[in-house]
């Protein structure tokens, strides 16, 4: 494996560690804070640039994922962040964050209204 995919997986791996902690705190503790709220639509953006770069590298995604779909999510995030409505479902992002153990969890975030 070259340097540049070794560092983007290794970010990606830190991010959805963090992804996996905003979870954690539960849907409630999400909606009630703002803060909480940017720090998830971060991540969803550095995840898709993440992506971006992986794919543009030839790296084939893991089963499950898609690059195209984590792009589209961060240029959505990006370019159209005043269309975001996190009270309705509807369009999520759905990642699979593994802690640490055999556990995964999927963590989603509404993205449109």
């Amino acid at each position: 494996m070259d340097r540049r995919t070794a560092k983007e997986l290794l970010h990606i791996k830190g991010w959805l560690d963090r992804v996996g902690e905003i979870v954690e705190r539960g849907k409630g503790a999400y909606l009630a804070d703002n803060l909480l709220q940017e720090a998830g639509d971060s991540l969803m953006m550095k995840l898709g640039e993440a992506a971006n770069r992986l794919s543009r590298l030839g790296v084939l995604a893991p089963d499950g994922v898609e690059w195209a779909i984590a792009v589209a999510n961060r240029n959505f995030l990006i370019h159209q962040y005043d269309e975001i409505n996190r009270a309705l479902p509807g369009r999520r992002c759905r990642w699979t964050c593994t802690r640490g153990t055999s556990r995964s969890r999927n963590c989603s975030m509404p993205l449109r209204r």
